[in-house]
């Protein structure tokens, strides 16, 4: 019945082992001074050790934040750590292997528990000790043959000096792991939140007190060796790791205070510093332009919550199934047009979202976009190009932007652009006083709901229509998210509005009724 259950992990094991084998091939004809020598200079830095013990793992040089994460956990035996990295971080391979086999043979370990999302993934991340003890030649070559009896299978095993390393599927009672003279001195949890779970409040809620007082309680709370580590991107506000990061900074700024040594960390990893220039946190691994394809290859809601741990979530004003897509109508059949342009004062900071809306009946098509972050002059280039390619000439339409940004550098960006074609685009600042932002793009969802609002079908996998489409989904008040591009649709839709209430309801003048008196 097991070997059924564990089949394909037991099939990719195998294989695993064979790979380890082969990439880990050992001088034998090594002196045993220089070999003592070699492992001595080794063991002073985590990131040397593992990066010669793992090399099937090791394939670029460890990031500083790998330093740092290992430093904390080794450095600080009583000690409760979270390991906020980014999807593709390597947090996995570092907290439940190379970190914990690392003190093993430091003396610093004696029962390892790991928690996975369910018991089979638990034990499959377990499994990866068990096979560099009885596979990896440098590491047996350099500290023996360790391990003893059990099976990553069973999510347990014993060393032959009597350390265990056990396994634990998420919500198990962890009951059985702390009865006996012996109790872990290292527990991580690994990658155990899901969307499922994440969005019920109740069952997040019974979750985290699992973690943080059931699990918890299988230390021995007299002993010098308590290490607690949670590893996870953080993704959603009901993850697991994300209440314990409220927990501990409530926590850290009460020592502070009082003046009590921390025992609580948090290391927060973005996979770039920011989305400007995407210096990446581990640039031996990955560079600035491999995260610039990958942001413009991932919708944008998805990159921040698993890169960017930023709580953005799908649906919470503007739904997946209100987004409509229409054949786009001849310009000159629509009431009226309009482009409405938010832009950011920074130069290629935040984005800048300048969109053609036309409106038709009670419908409003949003006819072609401008969604990036990108230069002031990009967006003139690309409103002249527009004007140009849909021959804009033609049609009665205007073009606005918000007067907050239009009195200098903006309409200066665009007269020059206009000077170089050699003739100008009448852009004029909204200089309208605007409510709050939220409420107002908030006020914007009933268009949404009524199934108003039609996008270009033809463009709707562009770029730019996918940046405002993301955007719209990630909308919700504190999200963190940018809304440049939502804001300007509603300052579009708005000013259509106005437009052509204008137009149909021309106001009328009663004639005065003759008296037959004069005026002198």
């Amino acid at each position: 019945m097991l070997e059924r259950k564990f089949e394909k992990y037991i099939k990719d094991y195998e294989q695993h082992c064979g790979k380890i084998r082969q990439s880990t091939q050992v001088d034998i004809n090594e002196e045993p001074k220089w070999k003592r020598a070699r492992m001595k200079k080794l063991e002073k830095s985590y990131t040397r050790w593992f990066e010669y013990y793992f090399p099937m793992y090791a394939k670029s040089e460890c990031a500083p934040f790998h330093k740092k994460l290992a430093n904390t956990i080794i450095d600080n035996p009583v000690s409760s750590t979270l390991a906020e990295i980014y999807r593709s971080g390597a947090k996995s391979v570092h907290v439940d292997m190379g970190i914990p086999l690392y003190m093993y043979v430091k003396g610093e370990l004696k029962y390892m528990l790991l928690v996975g999302e369910t018991e089979p993934k638990a034990a499959q991340l377990l499994s990866d000790i068990q096979a560099q003890l009885q596979f990896n030649q440098r590491f047996i070559n350099d500290y023996g043959k360790k391990f003893q009896h059990g099976s990553w299978a069973e999510g347990d095993f014993t060393t032959t000096d009597g350390v265990k390393f056990k396994s634990l599927g998420f919500g198990q009672s962890p009951r059985g792991v702390r009865e006996g003279a012996e109790r872990p001195d290292y527990i991580v949890i690994d990658d155990i939140d899901n969307k499922i779970r994440c969005n019920n409040d109740k069952r997040s809620r019974e979750a985290y007190e699992w973690t943080w007082e059931d699990l918890q309680g299988c230390f021995d709370e007299g002993s010098e060796r308590r290490r607690f580590v949670c590893a996870n991107n953080n993704f959603h506000k009901n993850t697991v790791i994300n209440q314990l990061k409220t927990e501990f900074k409530r926590t850290i700024k009460e020592y502070q205070e009082e003046d009590i040594p921390i025992e609580h960390f948090i290391i927060t990893v973005p996979a770039v510093k920011d989305l400007v220039t995407f210096e990446p946190s581990w640039p031996a691994k990955t560079d600035a332009e491999y995260w610039k394809k990958k942001f413009r290859g991932t919708p944008y809601r998805s990159f921040m919550r698993e890169y960017m741990h930023k709580h953005i979530q799908d649906g919470t004003v503007f739904k997946h199934d209100q987004i409509q897509t229409t054949k786009i109508l001849p310009l000159h059949k629509y009431d009226a047009l309009i482009v409405y342009g938010d832009l950011s004062y920074k130069d290629n900071g935040d984005f800048k979202a300048q969109i053609l809306v036309g409106k038709i009946g009670n419908e409003f098509h949003v006819i072609d976009a401008f969604v990036r972050q990108s230069s002031r002059t990009n967006a003139a280039k690309w409103l002249y190009d527009l004007y140009e390619n849909r021959k804009l000439e033609k049609v009665y339409a205007k073009y606005m932007i918000e007067g907050l940004f239009a009195m200098d550098d903006f309409v200066n960006d665009y007269d020059l652009e206009g000077e170089l074609r050699g003739y100008l685009i009448p852009v004029v600042a909204d200089k309208k006083s605007k409510a709050n932002k939220f409420e107002r793009i908030e006020s914007m969802s009933g268009y949404f709901e009524r199934g108003d609002v039609f996008f270009n079908e033809r463009l709707i996998q562009s770029t730019d229509f996918q940046n405002l489409i993301d955007q719209l989904l990630a909308f919700e008040k504190g999200s963190g998210a940018h809304d440049d591009a939502p804001d300007a649709l509603q300052s579009a839709i708005s000013k259509l509005n106005t437009e052509t209430f204008v137009e149909k309801f021309k106001p009328r003048i009663p004639k005065r009724r003759k008296s037959g008196r004069k005026r002198y």
